[in-house]
């Protein structure tokens, strides 16, 4: 289903070019708000830290803290169990079912586990768990985070028209409002904050500029649904494609899944740097994502560390090559079409894998003990 026309109808409609400017490199020291998902893996860590420890290059208003959960995998993995635990051949309805989960069932099932075991944390408890987190990354850096570090949603849209008030979605709003030039929204997680503050205060499309890191190209012929930044809060995903804010789409998948990371870097680049690189070594060799998806050899495995491609592109165009585009719309099944006559919205179609790391690095050798 789309966003509904009366719905729309609720923003101001933005000059077209105006949007192209705007969807231009910012330059140096843009004001901006972290949205993260901190606590559902290790990536938002390194984004986070990265942010902190670069005041010269960003004006971070405030980190604002989105809800997140795997829970709605437990069904299809519990009968992705089930059918290979069978002994028969899987139907061809059965390997379509399982999809995505097919590797992650297999794994557990090679390790005697029941997907039954698996925990879920609910949105709610995400949300508390990414705001915790968040603190702790404060601490780590030796940034004082008081007046900095808001509680988001603690749930999903339950509706496309109905926000959540949140302290962080007040917080999106009213710095929307204040300040010179456009405030850009990093968003490392679901929407939900986002989506919250566009509906509460139509009017903020004309401050501000969201930076998404998601799903699969607008132009890549595939289903969605593995993107879990997407998927958790679909209304706010779709609100953000339809209703016109000025938007930076950086796919996860095949742009920004090329941020990998190995266990000999972390080692040597990371881990000696301070309390925040002991910590995002411990994060990287003690993933719990690791135990969650049935992940056995990890040292022999890169990590994707996803998020830090928004802070990349914020602080250097050439790290993240852009194209400016239109921006598409999602059909019922989550994949991408491209009604005529759409909003611009800049997408990223590469990384410079190197640079990005190389500069984190550098960052991360100034932080204090």
């Amino acid at each position: 289903m789309t966003t509904s026309a009366a719905l729309l109808a609720r923003f101001p409609k933005l000059d077209p070019d105006m949007v192209r400017a705007r969807l231009d490199w910012p330059g140096p020291l843009p004001r901006v708000i972290i949205d993260t998902d901190t606590a559902n893996e290790i990536d938002d860590q390194y984004a986070l830290a990265w942010s902190l420890l670069s005041p010269e290059r960003m004006v971070l208003e405030g980190v604002t803290a989105e809800p997140f959960s795997f829970a709605h995998h437990r069904d299809g993995l519990i009968r992705s169990v089930e059918i290979l635990k069978s002994g028969r051949p899987a139907s061809a309805l059965e390997e379509k079912f399982m999809g995505g989960l097919g590797g992650w069932a297999a794994r557990l099932v090679a390790q005697g586990r029941n997907a039954e075991e698996v925990r879920f944390v609910g949105p709610q408890e995400g949300e508390q768990l990414s705001h915790d987190e968040i603190l702790r990354i404060f601490d780590l850096c030796g940034v004082p985070s008081a007046g900095k570090v808001f509680h988001g949603a603690p749930g999903y849209l339950a509706a496309p028209d109905t926000p959540i008030d949140s302290p962080a979605a007040r917080f999106i709003v009213e710095r929307a409002r204040a300040g010179e030039g456009p405030l850009y929204i990093l968003a490392m997680g679901a929407v939900t904050n986002i989506a919250s503050a566009l509906l509460m205060a139509p009017d903020i499309i004309e401050k501000i500029v969201v930076v998404w890191t998601s799903a699969f190209p607008s132009y890549a012929p595939f289903c969605n649904r593995p993107s879990l930044n997407l998927v958790q809060d679909l209304p706010a995903s779709r609100l953000l494609f339809d209703c016109g804010v000025p938007h930076v789409y950086l796919p996860g998948y095949h742009v920004g899944a090329q941020l990998k990371i190995s266990l000999p870097e972390m080692e040597q680049f990371v881990k000696p740097h301070g309390r925040i690189g002991a910590y995002l070594h411990h994060l990287y060799t003690c993933n719990p994502l690791h135990a969650m998806f049935a992940i056995t050899g990890a040292a022999t495995k890169t990590w994707v560390i996803w998020d830090i491609i928004n802070v990349a592109w914020l602080f250097d165009a050439t790290y993240v090559p852009t194209f400016l585009t239109t921006s598409p719309q999602l059909d019922a099944d989550l994949y991408w079409q491209h009604p005529p006559h759409r909003h611009p919205m800049r997408e990223a179609y590469d990384v410079n894998r190197d640079a990005i790391f190389e500069d984190l690095y550098r960052t991360l050798a100034r932080a204090p003990e």
